[in-house]
Parts: C-alpha cells; structure tokens; sequence
C-alpha cells in the first residue's frame, strides 16, 4: 500500500486542544478528560471502553484477522497537587503529583477539589514571603521548593476551622489552571500541553484517516492512560496482540536538545534507555519520503508511557514520538506547525505496515528467520547474512 499525506483539520486541533486543557485532570482526577474523548471518539465511529483504573481502549481495525497489532498511546492525566494540610493561617500547604518544581507554581492560579461537587473554590500558590512591602529583600533571599509556598484560598478564611467549614481536607485535589493562548504566530502556550496537544494530535490524526475513508494496513489501537505523570502509564490495558507501541507525548524544546517547536521529533533513547532500533528508523524513513519535518532527539530526564509498558511485560516494539515543548513541566509553549507535522506522521504510520509483518505476527520464532541482519548489518564485526558457521 502506498502511502499518501493526508489533510489536517487544524480547526479540530485547536478545538479540541483548548476544549481539553479546559477540564483539570491531575493524575488521579481524570474522569472528567476520559468521557471528553471517549465522546470526540464516538463523534468519529470510534467505540471505545475503560479499565478499571480508568485507561481509555479504542481500535481502528485493518483487513487482517489474524496476526500482530500496533498501538498509539497517550496520556490525559496531568501534573498537578493535593492538600498535604491545613495552615493555622488559613491557606494550604501542597503535596505534588508529578514531578514539577515549585519555581514555577508560584503564582499560579488553582482550583481545589472538595468532596463537595457544587462548590468551586479557587486559589493562587504564593511564596511564604510574597509581600515586598513586608519582607524587602527577603523575598528574593527565600528558597525554591514546596516548602517555601502556600495556597492563598480565594475565600474569607483565617484558619483551620474556617478552611474545614469550606469542606477542604487533606487529599483534595488541586488543579494547576493552564491560562491556554494560541498566538497570530501559531505559537500554543499553557500548562499540560504535555500531553494533552499530543492527545490533541492523536485524535486529528484518527480524524483524518476516517474522513479520507482509509482502512489502516495494521488494526491500531488507541491507548489512552490516565497516570503517566506518576509513572504507571501504559502498565495496563494494552492488547495483547500489539506487535509495535509508539507513545506520542511532549519533546524537550532547551539547549542541548535538537526539537523544535515547528517540528515532529523522534526520540532515540531517553533516561530508561534506547527506543527499538527497527521501529524508530522505519518511522524516520517515513518522515523523509514524505515530507515530514521530523528532528531526532535523545532526552536525559524523561521517561513516558511505553517505559510503563515495557516494565510491567509488554512484548513489544517501542518508539515515541514528540511535539516540541520549550520549558516542559513550567510555562509550556509548542507551536501549530509541530502539532501538524506530528499529526500527519502518525496517519502516515497507521497507512504503513508493522517493521516486520510476518516475522511480528508471532510472539517468538526460529533464530534462522530472524530478520534483523537484513537491516542492522554488523559490518567488520560479524557477518551480514546466515549463521557464523560455528561447527
């Protein structure tokens, strides 16, 4: 099957994208995120169901029956709080969910999440000295961390028993708001761009591929996980029939890096080690024949989905690819054109064939039928075809 580049609705991105960054969902409050794509799949004939945990499965079947499966994975849970306590002063002291620095919590807006449904209560995270009136100097002599911050509750509150008849208690959730902005430029800024423009991309890709009434070559599955950020990911919910898994999520946009925020990227490796060698330059052969600007990558401090995924078993292929984010985890910002060049890769990819498709369509196989050589030649180091001959 040839492939062909398909037409982005970059209207339904930006839609989407603003309409989920709109609903808070730290890791561990996701419902809300889940039945929103659970319905904008629908809209598009995509059935989809949950697990237990929460994780969202849909499919996009192909023409085979039988054999090995792929998966796009992503993930709406975001970074995020939880009231660790009371403050005699009347504000909260946070606990994080997810890693993220308290640099750039301060001043953020947030929301909190009492056991009472009906009741909104908003914040703002202050440093413990935020008066310049007050302390002087001493405002800038305080250190970073969550110790050194506070919520200001956007209430008549000045202690612990005004914050208890609000019905705020430890282990309330607390949203960090995004303040999402798309610039004339096409620049996206806001908190949880990561990796809800990835969730984003990922619908327009499935979008386009059912508009053009294209049968993927390899039945795709949709993963959508709802604890990422804290490192479960993709541990559940997988096929068992998937042969290749890309987890689609934010690439690091900072010096020393080679994403940009125009482009798709590719990661190599990042801090649990290298992506499957066949995978990722079968993705980048499909990028450079057609026009994809795809950059490669190699992240430090960086883990996603499918590190979830190969941990707890999956026998799998794995790959992920990026959207250029500059200041990952603080204030976010990527630009349309990465978010097009990723959306279009990945339909790309569901028109493609797995790596290996007869060798894929079983769990093991014969040494003799390994097809590796074929494509990762050891040169002076051993030999480039059949057995070493070794009597």
């Amino acid at each position: 099957m040839s492939l062909k580049p398909l037409e982005i609705d970059l209207d339904y991105l930006r839609q989407v994208l603003l309409e989920l960054l709109d609903i808070p969902s730290p890791s561990g409050r996701t419902d809300h995120v889940q039945q929103y794509v659970g319905e904008r799949l629908s809209a598009l004939g995509i059935p989809s169901t949950l697990t237990r945990r929460g994780a969202l499965s849909a499919c996009l079947p192909g023409p085979r029956q039988t054999g090995a499966d792929r998966a796009i994975v992503v993930h709406t849970d975001t970074i995020g709080g939880m009231v660790k306590r009371l403050k005699e002063n009347g504000r909260l002291e946070l606990k994080t969910i997810g890693t993220h620095s308290a640099r750039f919590a301060e001043g953020a807006h947030v929301r909190i999440f009492t056991d009472d449904l009906d009741r909104v209560i908003t914040g703002q995270v202050l440093p413990l000295k935020a008066s310049g009136h007050r302390y002087n100097d001493d405002v800038d002599l305080q250190g970073v961390g969550w110790e050194h911050v506070e919520v200001r509750v956007d209430e008549p509150v000045e202690d612990i028993a005004g914050l208890r008849a609000l019905g705020v208690d430890a282990g309330d959730f607390v949203a960090f708001l995004p303040n999402p902005m798309i610039t004339p430029s096409g620049f996206v800024k806001s908190r949880h761009l990561d990796d809800k423009a990835g969730v984003a991309a990922v619908l327009t890709a499935f979008k386009a591929v059912v508009d053009a009434g294209i049968t993927p070559t390899v039945t795709a599955h949709l993963l959508v996980t709802v604890t990422e950020e804290i490192g479960h990911g993709a541990s559940h919910g997988l096929d068992p029939d998937v042969a290749e898994i890309v987890s689609v999520d934010a690439a690091v946009v900072a010096p020393g890096q080679q994403s940009r925020e125009d482009a798709a990227t590719l990661a190599m490796g990042d801090g649990v080690g290298p992506f499957d060698y066949h995978l990722t330059r079968n993705l980048a052969t499909i990028a450079r024949e057609h026009g994809v600007d795809l950059v490669r990558d190699v992240f430090d401090y960086y883990r996603s989905d499918v590190a979830a995924a190969v941990e707890a078993g999956a026998h799998a292929r794995v790959a992920l690819l990026g959207f250029g984010v500059d200041a990952t985890h603080g204030h976010e910002r990527t630009h349309l054109e990465g978010l097009r060049h990723l959306a279009q890769l990945l339909c790309l990819y569901l028109q493609s064939d797995l790596v290996f498709p007869e060798w894929d369509a079983e769990p093991a196989g014969d040494l003799a039928d390994f097809p590796s050589l074929a494509v990762q030649p050891a040169g002076g180091d051993g030999p480039r075809e059949g057995p070493i001959g070794i009597d």
